[in-house]
């Protein structure tokens, strides 16, 4: 996909790697990960590079878009309890002049956090709802990915 974005066009990028995901991937973050792929290319189209304020705009938008598409938020035991805290550091992180990789380990910070406290929750979204009370004592699996993916960015940013 790198070699065929047309002059390094971020935004081009994310949206191949969203359609990738929802033709690869299953189960109920199977979809979810590609709009959030989907909806930061849209953000970044046209854009060569990034800064912290664009990852920050472009990754709200996603947060967005996936709680317009399945009305999931925090404390609902979904991604979004480790994405909304993470792009709110990161916005945070963007108004105070951080550098990205700063930002970034925040970010993940974050996110890691919001992931872990899914631990106690009842599933209310996605397949796992069906499970209710069963779902206590584990962590969500998409809250999982968007904590992998946060601390693989700041990892790679430094």
């Amino acid at each position: 996909m790198l070699e065929e974005a047309p002059g390094h066009d971020v935004g081009f990028l994310l949206t191949s790697m969203g359609t990738s995901i929802l033709s690869t991937a299953g189960g109920a973050s199977g979809p979810t990960v590609a709009a959030i792929f989907s909806a930061a290319g849209e953000a970044a189209k046209g854009k060569h590079e990034l800064n912290i304020s664009d990852l920050a705009s472009i990754l709200d938008k996603s947060a967005q878009k996936i709680t317009l598409l399945g009305g999931a938020k925090v404390g609902d035991k979904t991604l979004m309890d480790a994405l909304e805290p993470a792009v709110r550091e990161l916005k945070a992180a963007a108004d105070n002049n951080l550098s990205l990789p700063d930002g970034l380990d925040r970010a993940a910070q974050a996110a890691r956090v919001g992931c872990e406290s899914t631990k106690v929750l009842i599933a209310k979204h996605g397949r796992a709802r069906y499970l209710g009370e069963q779902t206590i004592g584990h962590i969500d699996p998409g809250a999982y990915l968007i904590a992998l993916m946060f601390a693989t960015l700041a990892e790679t940013s430094h």
